[in-house]
């Protein structure tokens, strides 16, 4: 069965940190881009991060530049997100999906790869 599950988020305080993993199953990352996403209560899902099948392309989103780190364990078939410094606006689910990137980086969108996973809360509290 192809599919990506996402893991790792739980609850938080602010300024801590977490690391998310999209474990990918039925399919191999060394062929696909792959993102995050993330979708507050109430709000329309946005890119997060993405990062190019080899590794060597990384896209962020002006809100986490410096804060979030995006990276891939081939040989685990996992797509990880270090989220760190965390602010209550990342209070989130955040997901992960194969995408399409631009060669420099500068954006990414998400590819068709049917439904969306379930997603990992992250929470930020005080």
């Amino acid at each position: 069965q192809v599919q990506l599950v996402e893991s790792g988020g739980g609850l938080v305080q602010h300024g801590g940190s977490l690391r998310l993993s999209c474990a990918a199953s039925g399919f191999s990352l060394d062929y696909y881009n792959i993102g995050w996403f993330r979708q507050a209560s109430g709000k329309e899902r946005e890119g997060v991060s993405c990062i190019s099948r080899s590794g060597g392309i990384t896209y962020y989103a002006d809100s986490v530049k410096g804060r979030f780190t995006i990276s891939k364990d081939n040989a685990k078939n996992t797509v990880y997100l270090q989220v760190s410094s965390l602010k209550f606006e990342d209070t989130a689910v955040y997901y992960c999906r194969p995408v399409h990137m631009n060669l420099n980086g500068s954006s990414c969108r998400p590819a068709d790869f049917g439904s969306w996973g379930q997603g990992t809360q992250v929470t930020v509290s005080s």
